[in-house]
């Protein structure tokens, strides 16, 4: 189950299993990366885009830019949640700020900015964002020149 959490917020609910652990019921760094990726993925179907449209047009997207911050670790058998906020966008990229929270926490254990750039499936090179997606942003981003240019550059 997944849900809006406000105008620009997303949540999807995640838990643990033991192939997302290391030996020691620890959560691998990378795996962090793959509930983001589905984070921001059920945020844009939840919005009514579909990607495999997009694939048909020739239009693929692939993360550009990530900074993150591993605060704390998931655990084996842990309930999380995954946010994904659109906060930035161009001509040909948006940006995202993420986190991972424990289930009933009030500190992110992971925190993360993302930046997901539009590029030719057959060629890889960048292109513009299809009209739907821009409109997407448009309505989803509250400042499109936001104060924190870090996603940006």
């Amino acid at each position: 189950m997944t849900e809006a959490t406000g105008t620009n917020g997303f949540e999807l609910p995640v838990r643990v299993y033991i192939e997302d652990t290391d030996a020691g019921g620890i959560v691998f760094h990378a795996r962090y990366l793959h509930y983001m990726e589905r984070a921001r993925t059920e945020w844009v179907r939840s919005c009514g885009v579909g990607l495999r449209a997009g694939l048909a047009d020739n239009i693929s997207y692939v993360v550009q830019k990530l900074a993150i911050h591993y605060a704390a670790p998931a655990r084996l058998d842990d309930q999380l949640k995954v946010t994904a906020e659109p906060v930035a966008f161009g001509r040909v990229w948006m940006g995202f700020r993420q986190r991972v929270w424990r289930k009933g926490e009030s500190k992110p254990l992971c925190d993360a900015e993302v930046r997901v750039a539009c590029v030719a499936l057959d060629s890889g090179r960048p292109r513009r964002l299809p009209d739907n997606m821009q409109d997407l942003l448009r309505r989803n981003v509250p400042d499109p020149d936001p104060i924190n240019k870090s996603i940006q550059e």
